[in-house]
Order: C-alpha cells, then structure tokens, then sequence
C-alpha cells in the first residue's frame, strides 16, 4: 500500500512567504498558482497544481475584502477539484474586533466572513480553519456548517520572546484591564509578576491612564498586546508603567498591523527598546528592516497539518 502524501501547501499571493516556510518545515508540496488582474479588474485564478486525492492547505489572511474573496474562490475551487481534505490557515482573522453589534443597525462583520468561508463546499474528509490569536474567544463558534475552527494560540511565541527579552526577572504587562486575564495566565506560566493599566474614559474617542495595578518601580516591563493598530493605548501604557517607574520597556504583539506612520511613532516615542510581532500580517515585513523584529508563525500551525 503506497503511503498517503503530506498536505500540498498553497498560499494567496500575500502570504508567499508563509507558504515557503510551512513548506519547509513539514517538508510538504509547495501547491502553484495562477494570479493576474484583467484590464478591468476582474481577477483570473488558476490552480496550477493538480489536487485530486490530495489534503490541501490554503494559507491566507483576511487582510483586505479582495484577499477574502480569493480565499473562498481558491478553497471553493480546490474542492471542485478534489481536495481530499480542505485547510484554511487564517493567520490574520480581520474585523475581530466587530464580533458583537454595539449600536443598533451595526454590522457584526466577523460573523458576515465566518458566514461566506462556511459557504465552501465541503470536501470529501472536511473542512477546517485555523485562526491565531483571536480577540474574541467567541468567534469560532460563528463558523458553520461543515467548517470546523480551530483556535490556535500564540503563547509559545510570547513565552519564548518574554524570556528571551526579560530574562528571569520582568513584569508582563497589558495596555488595559480587557486583557488582564490572558497575561496573567501566561504570566503565572513564566512564574513573573502581571500588570495593566486602568484606563478613564474623557470622551467617546479619548481614554485616559488612571492607575497601575502593579509594582513596576526597578523593574523591567514587557508588554503583551493581542494586536497593535495606530499604537495609541500601547502609547498610553508604555507612559504609565514609564512614570510609575519601569527601569525599561518592550513591546510584544501577535499581529502588527501599524497603519500609515503609526510603527514610526511607537519607536519616536523613544519609549520601547524592542518591539516584536509574529508574521501574522504581511505589513510587518516591510518593516523588518527599520527596527521590528518578527518571529515566525508556521511551528504552531504545523501540529494542526499532520
């Protein structure tokens, strides 16, 4: 009996490099496109690859509504074709932050693009999608029908680069109380002490640093924060553990997302002596040589692609 292949690993065309290391770590088949815009903008996909038989891997964020889109037509074409077995690894799950409506009439987004990928067709031995590092626990459970999600977690990255930055004696802080019950978990793992800030609303887009919780005098601060946007809350804390007397800082982050110049005035702000992301988002590597330090994704997915 001829032994079944590992998984053939493709990738939408921002996520190359993630494709190349996740191949290269589970020593698996690099899967080949055919991507290119017409005159008009419509999109021309092709899977160069044969499938059939084959469990596939299709690597891609939703990093933009176009990236979405070729996420579901390339998942919904590879079970066209025969995909065994169908895995979608979202390193990046965008509008995650929109998991619940706050306002009536608000559109809950990260239920909407659950909803469309739960729309691929199923594959003969399933469908599966593999987010990292949610903001909310609870979207998995907004994938349906024959899409399993599966949550997988970044703490051995933060864990390793906690230690690797703080040595055996730091603080792991937060930008705020919201996720005060995830840092201190990882920081009884590491057997450190945790801290956050209390925040004060001024107004409906201004929050104020009231207090921190911990004692930070002496100490050197790590600060872990699920996903960093325009920098301002981590702006914020950084000033406050600063103030309240933190020996020195840094920055840890899951997914860098840093806007227009916002990377740029985390490190003016001369606040932080390291600030690190994992790949997540391909933003981030543009950046790579302008101070930030990016650790890679592909170990934690592996245990899901055997």
């Amino acid at each position: 009996m001829t032994p079944r292949k590992g998984p053939l690993v493709f990738a939408i065309p921002e996520y190359s490099y993630m494709q190349d290391a996740l191949a290269e770590l589970g020593g698996f088949d690099r899967g080949e496109l055919e991507v290119h815009e017409f005159p008009d903008g419509e999109r021309y996909l092709r899977i160069a690859t044969p499938v059939d038989g084959r469990d596939v891997v299709l690597i891609g964020g939703t990093i933009s509504d176009a990236a979405t889109l070729m996420l579901f037509d390339l998942g919904s074409a590879l079970v066209r074709y025969g995909a065994r077995h169908l895995t979608l690894v979202v390193p990046y799950y965008a509008y995650s932050t929109m998991e619940r409506a706050v306002r009536d009439g608000e559109v809950v987004t990260a239920k909407t693009r659950a909803t469309l990928l739960s729309a691929i067709p199923p594959a003969c031995y399933g469908n599966r999608v593999l987010l990292l590092d949610l903001h909310s626990e609870g979207i998995p459970h907004y994938f349906e029908g024959e899409l399993t999600a599966v949550h997988v977690y970044g703490k051995p990255i933060v864990r390793d680069v906690a230690r690797r930055l703080g040595g055996d004696d730091f603080v792991l802080a937060c930008t705020d109380a919201g996720r005060a019950k995830w840092v201190e978990s990882l920081a009884n793992d590491l057997e450190v002490t945790p801290a956050f800030v209390y925040k004060r609303r001024l107004s409906g887009s201004e929050t104020a640093v009231a207090a921190v919780n911990a004692q930070v005098d002496g100490k050197r601060v790590i600060i872990y924060d699920d996903m960093i946007r325009t920098g301002s809350s981590l702006l914020g804390a950084g000033r406050a553990y600063r103030d309240a007397g933190a020996s020195s800082l840094a920055v840890i982050t899951t997914h860098g997302l840093f806007p227009g110049d916002a990377f740029d005035r985390l490190q003016a702000s001369g606040l932080f002596t390291d600030i690190v992301c994992t790949d997540s988002h391909p933003r981030v590597l543009a950046l790579r040589d302008r101070g930030l330090t990016i650790e890679s994704t592909a170990a934690l997915f592996l245990p899901h692609l055997g």
